[in-house]
């Protein structure tokens, strides 16, 4: 029997289905343009650049003024608030050089970290007050999809039931509210890799959050034919001695999000979590190459993986510009262009078309189990 209240209607329903498929479409991801006015000062002081908007202005309009092609690799670009109303220096607003490219416009909609009281230094999200206001505004102004970034980090007695709840509730009433403004959420809760947990433990943390996740999505009407899921890979902590090879990365990934990701959300645009450019790239396509079931389009959401060498190539100067951009589209192009090659190879894995090469698929791992030392409680 149909809903009583349906939350969307068809023609809602199909627009936000369209807008999702096209950023996915064809191995594209997602150039997360996104960074606070702090962040991206933290950035511009590695490559010893003053943190000012013109700055800032500067190196985004060498970013979105490359070669057309740029659209074959990237269907969508998370911008700050900033950044939307930021021309370049002929006088066009960013946004409508990207829509001219046939590139999605997004906008990050979360503001910030709040601490959960009586956790050891957990914290939720802020921003639903006046979201859906803000959400109708930017549709106006010619977004078409939103990003919500929930933080939740593994250590002691963390993350707890508390947080893993309160987050997951607070992605998926800002999901609703997106939808009902014709924005795609993006939802992302990323469990950060800082600390010495191993591959499994980190597996483990990554499907409590991501089944609490899904269940709130659920509670809420979400339609996730209309969202698109941007998690972190499941990786090791920074300060962990052991090391994992990308399919061993790429195993634990896929099996987290097939135990807990329904079929119906069309793609997994991945974070790249403090990954080298290098490190992002490689795994991104181990996981394209696993031989699980994958009923997902699986893609980037990157932004320091896209846009470190490019930085560093600009280093402030016009003078830079070519090499600039030739360092941030061969940065693009290359999670892509594996993401294509591999899908062949899963297929070929499955049959579909005649093997085209002998590389041997990776080995499945010991499902993992609950470790001692992490609570739910």
């Amino acid at each position: 029997m149909a809903h009583r209240f349906p939350a969307l209607t068809p023609e809602q329903k199909k627009e936000l289905s369209d807008i999702a498929q096209r950023i996915v479409a064809n191995g594209k991801g997602i150039l997360a343009a996104d960074e606070s006015v702090g962040t991206m000062g933290n950035r511009l002081q590695r490559i010893k650049v003053e943190n000012t908007e013109e700055n800032r202005r500067q190196f985004r309009e060498l970013l979105f003024s490359v070669d057309n092609s740029i659209s074959q690799s990237i269907g969508g670009v998370i911008l700050f608030h900033e950044t939307l109303y930021q021309k370049d220096s002929q006088g066009n607003l960013f946004r409508n050089i990207l829509k001219e490219k046939g590139i999605v416009v997004g906008i990050k909609l979360d503001q910030g970290g709040a601490p959960l009281a009586g956790t050891n230094k957990e914290t939720t999200i802020q921003g639903l007050d006046g979201l859906s206001e803000r959400c109708a505004q930017y549709k106006k102004d010619g977004v078409d999809f939103g990003k919500w970034r929930a933080v939740l980090r593994i250590a002691d007695q963390c993350p707890s039931s508390l947080a893993i709840q309160e987050n997951a509730n607070a992605l998926a009433r800002y999901a609703s509210i997106c939808q009902q403004n014709g924005l795609v959420p993006i939802v992302e809760p990323e469990v950060l890799p800082d600390g010495d947990h191993d591959l499994e433990h980190c597996q483990y943390v990554s499907e409590k959050v991501l089944a609490a996740v899904y269940k709130a999505l659920n509670d809420h009407h979400v339609y996730l034919e209309g969202t698109l899921l941007k998690p972190n890979m499941v990786t090791a902590g920074h300060a962990c001695t052991k090391k994992y090879t990308p399919e061993q990365v790429a195993m634990a990934t896929v099996t987290a999000l097939h135990r807990t990701v329904p079929a119906a959300v069309p793609g997994i645009c991945f974070l790249s979590g403090g990954m080298s450019e290098e490190d992002a790239t490689l795994n991104l396509n181990a996981i394209n190459r696993c031989p699980l079931p994958r009923p997902w389009k699986l893609s980037f959401s990157y932004g320091r993986a896209l846009q470190a060498s490019a930085l560093a190539a600009w280093g402030g100067k016009a003078a830079n510009k070519k090499a600039t951009q030739e360092a941030f589209m061969k940065r693009a192009v290359k999670p892509t262009a594996r993401r294509l090659k591999d899908s062949m190879f899963t297929q070929a894995l499955q049959g579909l078309l005649p093997p085209s090469r002998s590389s041997q698929p990776p080995t499945p791992t010991r499902d993992c189990h609950p470790p001692a030392r992490l609570q739910f409680s």
